[in-house]
């Protein structure tokens, strides 16, 4: 008993003067500011992620009975047409995002080499980013309207209102202006992302490729494009995902009708409209998935377009002096065949 008195004090002393030491503070003041966030972190997100996980089995309501149907609200995810179809609605805002990155790449190295009024034009660019996507909806939709701004700037220019197509009417164009507005809104951003790449790049490789007789295509191409291929991955894939989860333009301008439903916007209406909350829990999960395998593969696709092969040489250089290799070491057999 008198062992057993002892120890208890032994192992208050020894936590208080854990505390009293700079290893001591220093991982409780750790453990305090992690528990915060994490908290937060897994009430709002992890919790409510395994949450529909779990309501994407049911054929329920937001209030109501649920039924337990399986899988069938994923198998219904790619049966229904206005679901499924509206996966390619999304190759529209695709196209949007290459062309709005390559704009941004343009208007990046224009900047890069110092143009005359550089800071106006990318203030300028950066502005619609910072405009409300709702307030942009409502901008282009004016814009797109019947006999309104594009139409009329259309007119003064000389054409008849006859030709000029319904924007937001006509299936074959409506999709293509919605995409539009994206690439109004966003080139700018990912043009600041690229100049502050490029801004990174040591000036005197310039100089050296000016000496050296480069032209700025040249040093575009061997100086600031391999400088900067990161962002460009970064950048290309955070497009692709966006573009997957398009909805404020769809929603705000035509509400997803004419053909222009995206997957959110569509998924919106089930869960909101029709109270299917089952079915769009799945849609959201099937999101997730598409998402993350389109992810996956453009990280496979450019490490193997860009990959370093070495610390001197690319990929594509290594391939080709290993052919050039091959094909030496073939002539060198034949040359010993021919004089054997």
């Amino acid at each position: 008993m008198s062992r057993q008195a002892a120890a208890v004090p032994k192992k208050k002393r020894g936590l208080m003067e854990l505390m009293k030491r700079r290893e001591g503070q220093r991982g409780l003041v750790i453990v305090l500011f992690m528990a915060v966030p994490l908290t937060l972190l897994l009430t709002f997100t992890y919790i409510p992620f395994a949450k529909m996980i779990q309501f994407s089995f049911y054929d329920m309501k937001y209030i109501g009975e649920r039924t337990f149907v399986g899988f069938q609200n994923y198998i219904d995810v790619f049966q229904r047409e206005d679901i499924f179809g509206s996966l390619f609605v999304s190759l529209y805002y695709m196209g949007g995002a290459i062309v709005q990155l390559a704009l941004a790449l343009f208007f990046a190295s224009l900047m890069v080499f110092k143009v005359k009024g550089a800071s106006f034009f990318k203030g300028a660019m950066f502005f619609p980013y910072l405009i409300c996507g709702i307030a942009i909806g409502f901008i282009f939709k004016f814009f797109y309207a019947r006999g309104f701004v594009l139409d009329s700037l259309l007119q003064m220019l000389g054409m008849n209102i006859d030709d000029i197509p319904m924007w937001l009417q006509d299936q074959k164009i409506n999709n293509v202006a919605l995409a539009a507005t994206s690439v109004w809104r966003y080139t700018g951003q990912n043009m600041i992302l690229f100049l502050g790449a490029m801004m990174s790049v040591d000036s005197d490789l310039y100089e050296a490729a000016s000496l050296d007789g480069a032209n700025k295509w040249h040093q575009f191409r061997y100086i600031i494009l391999p400088s900067i291929k990161s962002i460009v991955v970064l950048n290309l894939i955070l497009s692709i995902s966006g573009s997957l989860s398009a909805f404020e333009p769809p929603y705000v301008i035509t509400n997803g009708t004419m053909g222009t439903g995206t997957y959110f916007v569509i998924m919106n209406r089930i869960a909101h409209e029709n109270q299917k909350v089952g079915l769009a829990c799945a849609m959201a999960i099937v999101l997730l998935a598409i998402i993350i395998i389109c992810t996956v593969a453009q990280k496979l696709f450019f490490k193997y377009a860009f990959d370093d092969g070495t610390s001197d040489e690319s990929k594509a250089a290594v391939r080709k002096r290993k052919r050039a290799e091959k094909a030496a070491r073939k002539a060198a057999q034949r040359a010993k065949g021919g004089q054997a």
